[in-house]
């Protein structure tokens, strides 16, 4: 017969596991740090590369044009695609006209598809504003800094539960 401690195993490593992929935030006030990845997508002399190949982090002063982009509650982006040169790096300014919470997460098919589902496991997590992401509340407005290095296409897309697979994404195309 096994033991309690064999049978709360895999229970204890799933929780483990995905306890490590929450943020952890520090006590107002306190000073944080969000790792060494994180710091250095803010060096401007060594911006670190999105893990799906998707470009990098801009930086203000290399901004050649910003693209506006709407987010409604009838579930899509305008513009739903956009195309940008290799190398360019853009502001995506971003509007909430709706007035449920939307967001633009920028990524590839694949790896937007499984973040979705990690937000469905996690009920109630939001995105904080990130290199590739920002969450608004209806009627808000903020903005992406976004260089886009490799000719291909990048996709956008809400990730709010529901959102995703009622169509709200789209695609960068970059030349």
């Amino acid at each position: 017969m096994p033991s309690l401690l064999h049978s709360l195993r895999l229970p204890l490593a799933a929780l483990l596991l995905a306890t490590t992929a929450l943020p952890l935030h520090a006590a107002p006030g306190a000073p944080h740090t969000h790792g060494a990845a994180h710091d250095r997508a803010h060096d401007p002399e060594h911006p670190a590369p999105a893990e799906d190949g998707t470009g990098v982090p801009g930086q203000a002063g290399a901004v050649t044009r910003t693209i506006e982009v709407d987010m409604g509650d009838d579930m899509r982006f305008t513009p739903a695609a956009f195309d940008v040169r290799a190398g360019e790096t853009v502001r995506i300014a971003l509007r909430n006209r709706g007035m449920l919470r939307h967001e633009l997460v920028l990524g590839n098919a694949q790896t937007l598809a499984a973040h979705y589902d990690a937000m469905l496991a996690r009920p109630g997590m939001t995105h904080e504003h990130t290199a590739n992401a920002l969450s608004l509340d209806g009627g808000e407005t903020g903005e992406l800094l976004w260089r886009f290095t490799d000719a291909g296409t990048v996709s956008f897309a809400c990730l709010e539960p529901g959102h995703y697979p009622a169509g709200m994404r789209g695609e960068v195309r970059v030349r």
